[in-house]
């Protein structure tokens, strides 16, 4: 295989799940010998793509404005100046100036266009460029539907799922209880120590991540006898002091405020799944994947969730005692219950769900495209 050059286009590169994937598959490229330019308007993850060893073009492209539109002209001479070979956007406003640049380009010197679909964006015109790849790469099944339905002149044969994936190194299974960890992390938070079950929820401090979900399903375990604790690690954060201040209210009203503990974000998410009994993903709105699910049972943790979106198809698969029909409190409080009395065995190997596995799959759609002499229209 001759050595390509792929470009990735996002708005920036601060935190998220978006930027996370650009940077693994960065990684991949320079390993396997070819060539990655990330195209952002820059930011704290930036280190990351010069360690991959890839190349980084400082554009903001992800400003909502007319003057945006400007960038087009510069993508083009990018592509053309750069000799690329592949285009690979992953946010929507990146993708229009993208798709726009490419199609500027005459068909011998024109890349192919590449798209992924990593959220379940509201469905319309400015959303449907994400359909326009010669490929469109989906994150999941959920995700490959929901664009079967609301684009149905996507044609079947070019929409890929790559289910994202995670390095199981970093989230190595654990014995449970996992009884020093704990303890552990009982020293640092109080609140978490006894001998009770550990609940962890983790998520930014929106309504949308069920955190009063969990507040309710922690009383009704309280109320039955357990010594429950629930840590939400991520919710306290800047700018979500008020929503905050709601749910410790909720949490008083509900007679569990010793017993919940909303914290900041933490780097050790594996030690806090390890620390914990149940991984909670309570999210009120279906999300494109659900990270949360196979992080935990990396860790041979037990996961219960709300069976809809892409965390409802990664339980159905990988463990459905823990799917739980969408927003029915007695039935979540049951399952919890029955999990904590008898956790599934740890999965033997999660093997489509690695890092390794997304990262393969990502370069052979790559090169699939590339040993295509001339890329087809990509609308």
């Amino acid at each position: 295989m001759r050595r390509l050059t792929v470009v990735q286009l996002l708005p920036a590169l601060e935190s998220g799940g978006v930027e996370r994937s650009t940077i693994e598959v960065a990684e991949a490229l320079v390993r396997a010998g070819h060539r990655a330019i990330v195209v952002s308007a820059g930011g704290r993850l930036l280190p990351l793509v010069e360690k991959a060893g890839a190349e980084h073009i400082t554009l903001d492209i992800g400003r909502k404005s007319l003057l945006t539109l400007r960038h087009v002209r510069t993508l083009r001479s990018v592509f053309l100046r750069e000799d690329v070979d592949i285009v690979h956007a992953r946010s929507r406003l990146p993708a229009w100036l993208g798709w726009k640049a490419v199609n500027a380009i005459p068909s011998p010197q024109r890349p192919h266009f590449v798209t992924t679909v990593h959220g379940l964006n509201s469905p319309g015109i400015y959303s449907a460029v994400m359909t326009y790849g010669e490929r469109v790469i989906c994150v999941s099944d959920t995700v490959r539907r929901y664009v079967r339905e609301h684009y149905p002149r996507s044609r079947n044969e070019k929409l890929r799922v790559i289910p994202r994936g995670i390095d199981t190194t970093q989230f190595p299974c654990a014995p449970w209880p996992d009884r020093a960890t704990r303890a552990r992390i009982a020293d640092q938070f109080p609140q978490l120590g006894g001998d009770g079950p550990l609940l962890l929820l983790p998520g930014r401090g929106t309504r949308l991540k069920g955190h009063a979900d969990a507040l309710r399903l922690l009383a009704g375990l309280r109320q039955a006898g357990s010594d429950a604790r629930l840590w939400l690690p991520g919710a306290r954060e800047p700018g979500r002091e008020a929503y905050i201040q709601e749910m410790e209210e909720e949490a008083r009203r509900l007679g569990i405020a010793e017993a919940a503990l909303f914290a900041a974000p933490t780097s050790r998410i594996a030690e806090a799944y390890a620390a914990s009994d149940l991984v909670l993903q309570l999210s009120r709105k279906p999300e494109a994947f659900g990270r949360t699910v196979i992080e935990a049972l990396s860790v041979g943790r037990s996961v219960v969730g709300w069976a809809h979106g892409g965390v409802g198809e990664l339980l159905a698969e990988l463990q459905p005692q823990g799917a739980v029909p969408a927003f029915d409190e007695n039935a979540l409080l049951r399952t919890c219950q029955a999990l904590l009395k008898h956790p599934p065995s740890p999965l033997a190997t999660m093997d489509a769900y690695t890092l390794r596995a997304m990262q393969d799959a990502t370069l052979a759609l790559y090169c699939e495209l590339a040993n295509d002499p001339k890329p087809s229209p990509s609308r």
